[in-house]
């Protein structure tokens, strides 16, 4: 029986991907997988991979034959997974020594359905700690108890996949996978539905991914037409969140979420080029219009004025025709 399942995507990371493996092998067990998802890569990260297939244990390599974004590239390894319990790593980042067994019996001892962990953000040289926004450590708890309240940073607002491990009951269930074809943010669909529909969670102060910030080809970093994808993704938030029996109490807070995302990238919309820019601001005034406005209003008299009014004179700017996200 397989125990552990570790699901690694991997494109284009050829001066990571070593010290990826390496912690990896710092971290293997005989009943733990590592399922090296190769997402088309074209660089020397094949090569690396099929090295890695050979001399780490437990390993698995699938390749992509086409290119299809981080979200389809998980789901690939979910589908490959057979562990009882699941969990991410992204091609670039790293861990510390032995902390899946240290993850894997915390998730055992207090027997939820999810754990979230804290995680070490690395930027060049510098490294800070960020922790989940959770206040209550090792106690199980309902996860929809976790998305409020609306104003703060909570618990569906610290999205990364790989900062936790999930039991195998929440692939049965159709909670785990991510939206095919999403090329960003296809963590923030993915968190809200695991807080909505799994049973139980628990957050807890365990120390052990290294999440490396500021590379070059992340798209986090590049200006391009992928980024809108965002726009996508909080739609997919937004429709499903207001199918949700409590919508009234919850939505609120993903329409004040997806208001500062959109806020958020008009800040620093010279990183972008031109054309996409543009079709920035178009694309998210349609998104404004397209929430529920009551919602909307209450949001934004909610939020800082500089935000406010950025987003309400976006929201009055007309759409071209045949603008959609």
């Amino acid at each position: 029986m397989v125990k552990l399942s570790v699901i690694v995507p991997f494109y284009n990371v050829q001066q990571y991907a070593p010290d990826t493996l390496r912690s990896l092998r710092a971290n293997a067990r005989e009943d733990f997988e590592f399922i090296l998802v190769d997402d088309c890569s074209r660089d020397g990260t094949p090569e690396i991979l099929a090295r890695a297939e050979r001399e780490l244990p437990g390993a698995v390599h699938v390749r992509h034959e086409k290119n299809g974004g981080l979200a389809t590239a998980r789901n690939t390894g979910i589908d490959r997974a057979r562990g009882e319990y699941l969990t991410f790593l992204d091609g670039d980042d790293w861990l510390a020594p032995g902390y899946y067994p240290r993850l894997v019996t915390a998730i055992e001892e207090l027997g939820c359905d999810f754990l979230r962990t804290d995680h070490v953000q690395c930027t060049a040289r510098a490294r800070a700690v960020h922790r989940v926004p959770h206040g209550r450590r090792n106690v199980v708890m309902n996860p929809r108890e976790a998305i409020l309240p609306a104003d703060r940073s909570t618990s569906v607002d610290y999205a990364y996949a790989w900062a936790g491990i999930y039991h195998r009951r929440l692939v049965d269930k159709g909670v785990l996978h991510f939206t095919d074809g999403l090329r960003t943010a296809e963590d923030r669909p993915w968190i809200w539905k695991l807080h909505r529909e799994a049973d139980s969670f628990a957050a807890v102060s365990l120390l052990g991914v290294f999440y490396r910030r500021g590379v070059a080809s992340s798209l986090t970093q590049i200006g391009d037409v992928r980024q809108l994808d965002f726009i996508r993704a909080f739609d997919q938030v937004i429709e499903e969140t207001a199918q949700d029996p409590e919508a009234d109490k919850l939505l609120p807070k993903a329409v004040r979420t997806y208001c500062a995302i959109i806020s958020h990238h008009l800040g620093s919309i010279e990183r972008f080029e031109p054309a996409v820019a543009k079709k920035l601001k178009s694309m998210s005034a349609a998104a404004l219009r397209r929430m529920p406005q009551n919602v909307l209003d209450e949001a934004l008299d909610s939020m800082d004025i500089q935000r406010a009014t950025r987003l309400r004179r976006l929201r009055r700017r007309p759409a071209p025709a045949g603008v959609a996200a």
